[in-house]
């Protein structure tokens, strides 16, 4: 009956003694039979399942008891309402003077058309999705394809088309490093597969102009350390810190490769301080270094500047080009290709040697702490411990809009504006659960609840223990 019920008559009850609830349906069915004719009399109407069957919930409490009345109907407005006024004509429940009082009554259809009208704003919004390519995306779809190449090996190990035949390589940490190289086009990258680098992929780093790209966490550092050792590095570039080279997106990778750094100067700045502080300049830094600053610093040791032959763009193989560098009979001409979006070449000046050791070793600011945003949970053990016997709305930001007596939750929710959720240190009866409805808040979180006629799709009503375990 309640699937087919088109109104709900809500009245409240109170009686002077003890009653149960057999006693309330007794007194409907006895003090109303021959009051509205034979077409309204209520058990046969409950035969013809015209109106369904009385719901009843009664407490007791000091020698008095109070309870709802609920009943569904599938009359006209008409004889709904005078269904509904026939209940205010009982004055005895059981051996005990009563009131019956009707509260209001509900078009069901009402509460279905809410429930139709939130259920029609989600698919809107999800099953709708923009499913159509514009031109860009489709030529960068293709360009993705085209440049992205097939992973292969080298002695063994991880790596893309262009290792063996190339002049320049990017050494990675795993199969998954050089896949995500790939997808972004760069060709010539090489895994050592663990923290032991391999001989073959040694002896390659001393032929060929390399680039170390690793992980921003210690294991990227020991790699590097124990390359530096048994290989020959020439640049170093690190993911962020905390971050490992397949997590990066496009952008971030292409720009780690970008702003790499001269091993030498990652060198010089680990043993000027601790490992990490050189790991900072190596993620600061850039893809060059200016001829003056290494003339410098080397003759500050005592060394003649080294000649070396700087790496082309890591992306720049996914065009086929072959790659060159630019050597001098006095003094290194720098100059390097940036890994970028479509494979081009760009050069960039590095600041000196110094300046980057310098800014290594400026003390970072500090970021001031920022307050943690409140959460349900910690809202709802506030309702029931320090501010127990209350009822708290938020907001969708689940920040406090009002706070009142648990009492006043009908009043305090049918009088909201904005609201969100709603935490009561009490019992979250049907007439309250309707004004949330009508609202719009999507949680209920209540200390307990009563005997729902129906239970609309939103608020979402949850116990208070399950946010106390």
């Amino acid at each position: 009956m309640q699937d087919t019920a088109k109104y709900l008559i809500h009245a409240k009850l109170s009686a002077d003694g003890v009653i149960e609830r057999s006693d309330v349906v007794g007194a409907v069915f006895g003090q109303t039979e021959g009051l509205l004719g034979d077409e309204m009399d209520l058990r046969d109407l409950q035969d013809s399942s015209k109106v369904g069957r009385i719901d009843v919930s009664v407490e007791t409490e000091g020698g008095q008891s109070f309870g709802d009345v609920t009943i569904a109907s599938s009359l006209d407005k008409v004889e709904t309402a005078i269904l509904a006024a026939s209940l205010e004509t009982i004055s005895r429940v059981g051996p005990c003077q009563a009131r019956i009082e009707v509260t209001n009554i509900e078009d069901v259809r009402a509460a279905k058309r809410r429930i139709v009208v939130q259920r029609a704003k989600e698919l809107l919004a999800n099953s709708f999705e923009e499913t159509v390519l514009t031109s860009d995306e489709l030529h960068e779809e293709v360009r993705e394809s085209v440049r992205a190449g097939e992973m292969h090996e080298y002695e063994g190990y991880p790596a893309g088309p262009n290792v063996d035949d190339g002049d320049a390589i990017v050494v990675v940490e795993g199969r998954a490093d050089v896949a995500r190289l790939l997808e972004f086009g760069v060709k010539n990258a090489v895994a050592v597969e663990g923290t032991n680098v391999p001989d073959a992929v040694a002896e390659l780093t001393k032929e060929r102009t390399t680039t170390a790209f690793l992980d921003g966490d210690r294991g990227g550092q020991l790699i590097l350390r124990e390359l530096g050792q048994v290989g020959d590095v020439d640049f170093v570039a690190f993911a962020p810190e905390g971050e490992s080279v397949e997590e990066l997106q496009r952008g971030e990778l292409l720009a780690a490769l970008r702003e790499k750094t001269p091993y030498e100067v990652y060198e010089r700045a680990r043993q000027a301080g601790d490992p990490e502080s050189a790991r900072e300049v190596a993620t600061g830094g850039s893809s060059h270094v200016r001829s003056e600053a290494t003339d410098s610093s080397s003759a500050a040791d005592g060394e003649a500047p080294p000649l070396r032959d700087e790496a082309r763009s890591d992306a720049a193989d996914a065009d086929d080009e072959p790659a060159s560098a630019a050597r001098g009979d006095g003094s290194t001409a720098d100059t390097s290709a940036t890994a970028s979006a479509d494979g081009g070449a760009a050069a960039v000046a590095e600041p000196s040697l110094v300046d980057q050791v310098e800014a290594a070793a400026e003390p970072e600011t500090e970021a001031e702490p920022t307050e943690a945003a409140p959460t349900l949970t910690q809202h709802v053990r506030e309702v029931v411990g320090e501010n127990a016997g209350t009822v708290r709305l938020l907001d969708d930001e689940l920040e406090t809009l009002t706070e009142a007596p648990a009492d006043d939750a009908y009043e305090t929710v049918d009088g909201s504006d904005g609201a969100h959720a709603l935490v009561l240190d009490g019992e979250l009866d049907q007439r309250t659960l309707d004004a949330a409805a009508d609202r719009d808040l999507q949680h209920a979180v209540a200390r307990s609840t009563g005997e729902f006629v129906k239970q609309p799709a939103t608020p979402h009503v949850r116990p208070v223990e399950g946010f106390l375990d």
